[in-house]
C-alpha cells in the first residue's frame, strides 16, 4: 500500500507499507493490502505502520481523516510527529504541547490587549 500522510503545509510521508494500525473514534483498526476500501475519522493517538522493508514506525497524530482506496492510503491531519520509540515520542509530543501552550498564551494576551484598546477608544468617542 502507498501511505501518504498530509499535513496542512507539507506531505510528511509517502512510503510503501504492508500494515497500518490507527485509532478511530470508535476504536483502533488495522489495514492490510487486500482489505476493502475504507474511510475513518481518526482520533488523536498512536499511529503505527510497517514499511515493506521491515520494522515498525510509530507516530503521534492529531485528529484527522483516513481514506483507503485500492492500494492508496491517504491520511490528512493537522499535526503528526514521528519518533523511534514510545519514550522518545512522549518527549516530542510533550515539547510540542509546551510550545503550543506558549503560543496560545501569547495569542490570548494580544487579543486581550486589542480588546482593551478597542474598549478605550469606544469610551473616548462618547
Amino acid at each position: 500500500m502507498m501511505l501518504k500522510i498530509l499535513l496542512p503545509a507539507e506531505v510528511m510521508l509517502a512510503q510503501e507499507v504492508k500494515k497500518i494500525v490507527a485509532e478511530a473514534e470508535n476504536g483502533s483498526f488495522c489495514l492490510m493490502p487486500n482489505h476493502i476500501d475504507f474511510v475513518a475519522t481518526l482520533a488523536p493517538g498512536i499511529f503505527t505502520y510497517e514499511p515493506v522493508n521491515g520494522g515498525q514506525e510509530i507516530m503521534a497524530m492529531d485528529v484527522g481523516t483516513l481514506v483507503k482506496k485500492g492500494s492508496d492510503v491517504l491520511v490528512s491531519t493537522r499535526n503528526a510527529v514521528r519518533a523511534p520509540d514510545l519514550g522518545k515520542l512522549k518527549e516530542v509530543v510533550a515539547h510540542q504541547y509546551d510550545v503550543l501552550d506558549e503560543r496560545e498564551k501569547m495569542v490570548r494576551s494580544a487579543a486581550a490587549r486589542l480588546e482593551a484598546s478597542l474598549i478605550r477608544r469606544f469610551v473616548e468617542l462618547k
